[in-house]
């Protein structure tokens, strides 16, 4: 679609985009007019190309790709990758790659570009000399070339230039690199995603500091000069409590690495200021303890906003790798209660029962395009297994199955008159917001919070969580004039559900014998059902789970109290 026909697509919804477009910063605004008319930069030439290798080896090995990111026939003809789910056909060793591969669609050719691929353990010297030389011959510009891609690259890249044995011994292959990486952050230094902001914006900087410390010479000590610029952004998006202003869990994993990377190499390099190490310390320091509040007793990360499975690294393999760097977050901060008052999560823990809490509304204000309208929902885990889970995400092109990833329905929270509580449009796009507050706070085991939504007279939703060594009970109270109300408790695909009496039995499907049931006392203000609903906990991952749904025809109390059996 044309420029002039995405601005005639906007006017029969003028409401809701000026609902979206009061929040923009100043700059953003002007900067996404700018991208609207004009669109991306072309790819530059640097105009100097002396750069040289100022560091050539990191503090301690880097993180392998996450899970999602796989590869095949390395010992065969024919070699292929998988991203988010998705397979790709490379070709032999010296073929021509398709780069303009827009199959999957724009998020697929992103990672696709990102290149972490290439740091695949199997993924040899010998493949990713031709894997980069061809992407430098063949890809000249295209959707490689958007910031994006380009300030990931930039990091895999240079993980691979300093890491012993990654890369043939081949100078003209460093030099090829060098040359083409100069290009690349010249690009994405005159393209910085201020319409974007939030982790766009961190990522681009964050890469120019890594080139920075990574290079030495005029442009090099250009990009590391804006050190103060990332910084200032860092603590900016990185809240006191240490969770990221977009409360993704995925995105503060993906961003806590980037951050480690840049302290690893910067520790061991003579050009990186005390400042940045001493920076990066303390932020690091802080994404860790905040990131133990999402991590369940599995091992894995709630699944809040645009979160899946297998994205980002996990929990544990990113807190071994701070260890290695001298980073760990404080014993208070990971102690088992605890509220993210600035980012909107609480975690309470008793006994066998651990729950996460979501309690804020769409963020940051400015950009919150990977929020669900997920107030007042929650995540529990029972003796070490997720039981009530969030529904994840399963892509990002708009249409249904991103519509309804966002929707208040697909989250253990209530829906007021079938609507949800912010004005969710497109496939990253708020108008209004709802008004969400916490209320009451009690690190033994207490929580109250309120939740209002977007439109005007909308009722008010206010909740009450108590944990305890017995159990959990979610008390809830709709207030005000509505004609419908939906209470749902989205239960993990490994239970079943069963109806018994004014109570829902889960038992383990695999093997029921094997674990304790769980019941769940269910309030007599709702009429309830057992429903099924899909749940997507990976990109372009659909799994079919069961959903306790309470309906009602206007406000109502009730407990919810969820027992061992």
């Amino acid at each position: 679609m044309s420029r002039f026909g995405t601005l005639l697509g906007l006017l029969p919804r003028a409401a809701t985009v000026l609902r979206t477009l009061r929040w923009l910063r100043p700059a953003q605004a002007r900067a996404q007019l700018h991208h609207l008319l004009v669109g991306l930069p072309a790819p530059e030439r640097a105009a100097s190309r002396s750069l040289r290798i100022a560091t050539g080896r990191a503090h301690t090995a880097y993180l392998s790709p996450p899970a999602h990111v796989r590869l095949s026939g390395r010992d065969s003809a024919v070699l292929a990758i998988e991203l988010l789910g998705r397979p790709m056909r490379l070709g032999g060793r010296g073929d021509a790659v398709y780069w303009a591969s827009d199959a999957y669609g724009p998020l697929f050719a992103y990672h696709l570009h990102e290149h972490a691929f290439l740091r695949h353990p199997d993924c040899g010297p010998a493949t990713r000399a031709w894997l980069i030389r061809d992407w430098i011959a063949r890809h000249r510009s295209g959707i490689g070339w958007d910031p994006h891609p380009i300030c990931l690259r930039l990091l895999h890249w240079g993980k691979l230039l300093t890491t012993p044995g990654a890369l043939e011994d081949d100078v003209g292959l460093r030099e090829a690199m060098v040359d083409s990486m100069a290009d690349q952050a010249t690009t994405l230094g005159r393209g910085l995603e201020t319409r974007l902001q939030a982790n766009h914006l961190l990522s681009n900087r964050l890469a120019l500091v890594f080139v920075g410390v990574l290079f030495e010479g005029e442009a090099a000590d250009d990009w590391l000069a804006t050190t103060p610029d990332f910084l200032a952004e860092l603590e900016a998006q990185v809240h006191p409590d240490g969770g990221h202003e977009e409360r993704s869990p995925m995105y503060h994993a993906l961003l806590l690495e980037g951050v480690l990377d840049l302290l690893n190499l910067s520790q061991e390099s003579a050009r990186a200021p005390a400042s940045l190490v001493e920076g990066l310390r303390s932020v690091a320091g802080r994404m860790l303890g905040a990131l133990a509040v999402w991590t369940h007793a599995d091992g894995a990360l709630s699944l809040f906003a645009d979160s899946a499975l297998d994205v980002a690294s996990a929990s544990d393999r990113l807190d071994e790798y701070a260890a290695r760097l001298g980073v760990a977050a404080s014993a208070e901060r990971r102690a088992g209660n605890r509220l993210l008052a600035q980012t909107g999560y609480a975690r309470l823990v008793a006994g066998g029962f651990d729950l996460v809490a979501s309690l804020a509304a769409p963020s940051p204000s400015h950009q919150p395009g990977h929020a669900h309208a997920d107030a007042l929902a929650f995540e529990l885990s029972v003796d070490g297994e997720r039981v009530v889970s969030d529904t994840g995400v399963f892509e990002y092109r708009p249409g249904p199955l991103r519509d309804r990833a966002r929707a208040t329905a697909s989250h253990a929270t209530v829906e007021i008159d079938d609507r949800d509580q912010a004005e969710l449009w497109s496939a990253h796009r708020v108008g209004g917001r709802p008004r969400v507050a916490v209320l009451r706070w009690d690190a033994t085991g207490e929580l109250e919070a309120s939740c209002v939504g977007w439109w005007r007279g909308a009722p008010e939703h206010r909740r009450r969580i108590r944990i305890a060594p017995q159990g959990v009970d979610v008390e809830d109270r709709v207030s005000g004039a509505c004609r419908s109300v939906a209470s749902r408790l989205p239960i993990a695909p490994g239970w079943s559900v069963e109806r018994v009496g004014d109570s829902a039995l889960l038992r383990w499907r695999a093997d029921p014998s094997a674990r304790p049931g769980i019941r769940i006392a269910l309030p007599d203000t709702l009429e309830w059902r057992v429903e099924t609903a899909p749940f997507f906990p990976r990109f372009h991952e659909e799994v079919e789970r069961c959903v306790l749904v309470g309906r009602s025809d206007g406000p109502f109390e009730g407990t919810l109290r969820i027992r061992l059996a």
